[in-house]
């Protein structure tokens, strides 16, 4: 077993907890997991992208190359389009619809979308909106994680296991809407496949 995931974004949209819940869901499984350091400018609204690299054997290198990507995580379309060169030909996009239009000239949406719709394989949603309708738009991150569930090849009750310890700090209450969104999320991609 073999994931090469890279995750995109803007800062301030969750893209390191979606990274954290990943690798630890990872470490239960007894998988080794590489994480390149964060590129891009973290604080909120600058570009973010990570490597995130998990295997049944040991791994060589956090970086992954050129058109050996298996998903691509993006919460902000464009982000996810920035990287598709990395994208295998059996690689997914699962992507946020909702742009976060935080530079000039900003590509119109209907351009961004037909880009996206010549992929193959892709599972775009508005995870904003089906954040709301889980109880909080600050758990849109967790719900596009649900979304990945289909394609990460990691038990599902590991990812939950992993919400309950990293979130378990923050209450209850924070733990099951998590849990909520990343439910919402994987029955989403599943429906859109």
């Amino acid at each position: 077993m073999k994931k090469d995931i890279i995750l995109a974004g803007v800062g301030g949209q969750g893209i390191l907890s979606i990274a954290t819940v990943i690798g630890k869901a990872a470490l239960k499984e007894g998988l080794y997991m590489k994480q390149a350091e964060v590129h891009g400018m973290s604080q909120r609204g600058g570009d973010v992208q990570s490597n995130l690299r998990i295997s049944d054997r040991p791994i060589a290198s956090d970086l992954i190359p050129s058109g050996k990507c298996d998903i691509i995580i993006s919460l902000e379309p464009m982000e996810g389009l920035r990287y598709l060169p990395y994208l295998s030909p059996e690689g997914w996009l699962v992507t946020n619809d909702t742009p976060f239009i935080n530079i000039p000239h900003y590509p119109e949406e209907h351009v961004l979308m037909a880009e996206i719709d010549k992929l193959p394989h892709k599972i775009v949603l508005n995870v904003d909106k089906i954040a709301k309708e889980t109880g909080s738009a600050r758990v849109a991150n967790i719900v596009l994680l649900g979304a990945t569930i289909p394609f990460l090849g990691i038990d599902y009750r590991k990812v939950q296991e992993s919400i309950r310890e990293i979130f378990q700090r923050k209450g209850e209450e924070i733990v099951e809407m998590n849990l909520k969104a990343l439910a919402a999320g994987k029955e989403m991609a599943e429906k859109l496949m």
